[in-house]
């Protein structure tokens, strides 16, 4: 691994609940969690100047190991879900974000956290994080 000065990033998104995404009691449907994390975590890497698009152009994707989630207090309809993403620690071939929802209340409503892994779209192997992303670091 490159010797580099790993500094914790955190990035705050903001995402307005849709009604498509509650459930019949009125609750956020617990599977748009993973959606939540993936446009925080893509807001993240862009706010690097990192561009998924361009990773996997340059022949590397990032699929997700690992997922997990704690649900503290629904989300609503029309809620505005403030989500922080922080990076918990220096990547090697896995990479894994921890999460952070709020409401506009400040209220915490979702913990979570999920580890991809750097593949080589080729081989469809893991790989080291690129250089190029550690530098961004």
């Amino acid at each position: 691994m490159t010797n580099i000065n790993f500094i914790m990033t955190e990035h705050k998104t903001k995402v307005r609940v849709r009604y498509s995404e509650t459930d019949q009691m009125g609750y956020v449907h617990h599977s748009n969690y993973a959606l939540y994390f993936e446009t925080a975590r893509l807001a993240w890497l862009k706010s690097l100047g990192i561009s998924y698009k361009e990773m996997e152009a340059g022949g590397v994707m990032l699929p997700v190991y690992t997922m997990h989630i704690r649900y503290h207090k629904p989300a609503f309809y029309d809620d505005e879900l403030h989500i922080t993403t922080r990076l918990k620690e220096p990547p090697g071939a896995r990479i894994t974000f921890e999460y952070e929802i709020r409401n506009q209340a400040d209220e915490l409503l979702t913990t979570g956290e999920t580890t991809l892994v750097f593949v080589d779209m080729k081989t469809r192997r893991p790989i080291k994080c690129p250089d190029y992303i550690l530098k961004k670091l």
